[in-house]
């Protein structure tokens, strides 16, 4: 899919924009612009936000780190060459959104899909992130993986990533034939935050009268209350992974009213569950969030839907991210490959 608009140009990606709600802008005609001015020329950025997803950002893309190739697992497109991998831009209210799509070489009936969101907090990340666990998921289960780079915070606050979501399971609904896809079979899935918006994709879907069939959850945030799980408070204050400074960022980042921390949109443990579909939620016990997955689990089963909750032994938040560096990791996608099946079989 190309990205050009009418008049030939091509339009910047959603990801891309930085124009969005959460940008501090200086009114010239604000009483207090003059303070904002000087405080503008002794630092910058102004905002104390920007100040500090600046080097957030910086070191999750590695700048100034190098590293031995040796040292480093094999990559997804060395263990898996059979899986292609393309470029959509798939077009949305907010402007084109570049998606990844990751396929199992062409066969002659349609394959199921699976909307796969990165995280990253909310604030940083992209799809290539996450390519190992798109691509082994992709050829272990017949899936093809769309992989979509939503707009992130603190720029873009909620509901936009959710959104960008939502519009790229609207095109795989209507045009999923065109790369192969069952548009009946959808599966929303995602990791850490990206686990949150695939943890709420299923009841925005379902309230717009297009339920998907499952749900893969790794590690997903289901309560912006943090500190009311026993796990995060034990976990969080030194955690190596992500710790309690920085969720509290990004839950500010990303939720910039605390009347959202309760919206079924950003929480969706308090949802009405009822519609749910067949949901695998994957956790480690040393990851500040398993209290919270534990107790999503509960409420899905309270509600009389199907939720299987795998849980690792002293793995932290991410630990399927590398291929053999964890063998519990392996348990993991074990796992995967036996939800799936039954859950894109059940209607």
């Amino acid at each position: 899919m190309t990205n050009d608009h009418a008049g030939g140009a091509p339009l910047p990606f959603v990801d891309e924009r930085a124009d969005g709600p959460g940008v501090s802008r200086i009114d010239p005609l604000d009483p207090a612009a003059s303070f904002y001015q000087l405080l503008a020329k002794l630092r910058a950025p102004l905002a104390m936000r920007d100040m500090m997803i600046a080097p957030v950002r910086a070191c999750y893309r590695g700048e100034g780190v190098t590293i031995d190739p040796a040292e480093l697992p094999k990559s997804a497109a060395e263990l898996y060459p059979q899986i292609a991998v393309s470029t959509l831009a798939i077009p949305s209210d907010a402007g084109p959104i570049r998606c990844q799509c990751f396929a199992p070489p062409p066969g002659k009936t349609l394959r199921p899909m699976m909307l796969y969101v990165h995280g990253g907090g909310f604030v940083v990340g992209r799809s290539e992130d996450t390519a190992y666990i798109t691509t082994r998921i992709a050829a272990e289960n017949d899936v093809i993986v769309v992989s979509v780079n939503y707009r992130l915070a603190p720029e873009w606050p909620f509901p936009a990533a959710l959104d960008d979501c939502m519009a790229v399971l609207r095109w795989m609904r209507e045009k999923g034939h065109e790369i192969g896809g069952d548009t009946a079979r959808i599966v929303a899935a995602g990791d850490s935050s990206g686990g949150n918006l695939a943890a709420v994709l299923p009841i925005r879907a379902s309230d717009e009268g297009a339920p998907l069939q499952a749900a893969l959850l790794f590690c997903p945030i289901t309560d912006f209350h943090y500190e009311r799980f026993a796990s995060f408070e034990r976990l969080a204050p030194s955690g190596l992974v992500i710790d309690m400074a920085f969720m509290g960022y990004v839950r500010g980042a990303y939720l910039m009213k605390g009347e959202d921390w309760r919206a079924p949109y950003a929480s969706p443990i308090f949802a009405d569950l009822k519609d749910y579909p067949p949901t695998l939620i994957i956790t480690g016990t040393a990851d500040p969030l398993i209290d919270d997955n534990r107790a999503f689990a509960q409420k899905l089963r309270e509600a009389g839907r199907q939720a299987t909750h795998v849980v690792a032994e002293a793995m932290p938040h991410g630990f399927y991210f590398f291929p053999g560096v964890l063998k519990e990791s392996e348990a993991a996608y074990a796992a995967i490959a036996k939800f799936l099946p039954s859950a894109l079989a059940a209607k």
